[in-house]
């Protein structure tokens, strides 16, 4: 990561302390954004803001407990005030790709938990269309070449030409989540519904959940190096 990169993170980190009150109960993102924001909460958590958070990753929850974040748990917090997170892609109808980080399923259960969702990010990741990022499809491991063939068919059907479905590697090894599951991703290049597109893949047996993030942010904020922009949701 640039320093510039770093630097335009920390500002959309900062400003997102703006949506944050002190009683709240937070769910906490995954990624190098969303530990920006983990990176600018502690302090005020030193300077005595109260808030419990409610972590989204293994990754996090350990940083979070470095920096002496309150920690709990979704059953135990029940409804969410507010979760900050970052985001792969967004557009200014509020849907995301997310699932960079391989948490995407404890992420989209987190902010679907919350009364309101702010995205953090850089200017570079405010697009037009969906879809240049390729997006992650979270897969049980059990038949998951088979549920990636049914996925490539779903994808044909929609009308993407032979999409590139490629199971997500690291070192050699299976990228796996938190939960067990393995992440496949989709190059795309442009999605045209995303809304459509998310409802068809949630409908694949062995698809646990994917990227598209529809409905649930209600916020974005965007640090460009003219400043940081905030885009919100109309009420109601």
């Amino acid at each position: 990561m640039t320093d510039s990169a770093a630097s335009l993170k920390r500002a959309a980190a900062v400003r997102a302390l703006d949506f944050v009150e002190d009683g709240m109960k937070l769910g906490l993102g995954t990624g190098s954004t969303a530990e920006a924001f983990l990176d600018v909460l502690a302090p005020r958590i030193k300077g005595g803001l109260s808030i419990v958070g409610v972590p989204t990753s293994e990754k996090t929850a350990q940083k979070a407990r470095t920096l002496g974040i309150p920690l709990s748990t979704l059953d135990q917090m029940g409804e969410l005030d507010l979760t900050v997170d970052g985001a792969d892609e967004a557009d200014r109808a509020f849907n995301l790709i997310k699932g960079g980080g391989a948490a995407l399923l404890r992420e989209k259960i987190v902010a679907a938990s919350s009364k309101r969702m702010v995205v953090i990010a850089d200017g570079s990741k405010l697009v037009n269309r969906l879809g240049k990022y390729p997006l992650p499809i979270e897969v049980a491991a059990f038949g998951h070449l088979s549920t990636a063939r049914r996925i490539g068919l779903r994808l044909a059907a929609f009308g993407y030409a032979k999409p590139a479905v490629t199971q997500r590697m690291k070192d050699g090894e299976a990228v796996t989540t938190d939960g067990g599951n393995v992440i496949y991703d989709a190059a795309l290049g442009s999605i045209g519904d995303a809304p459509a597109l998310a409802a068809a893949l949630s409908g694949i047996p062995g698809v646990v959940d994917h990227g598209l993030f529809i409905g649930l942010a209600t916020a974005l904020v965007i640090a460009r190096e003219g400043g940081t922009e905030v885009i919100e949701a109309a009420a109601g």
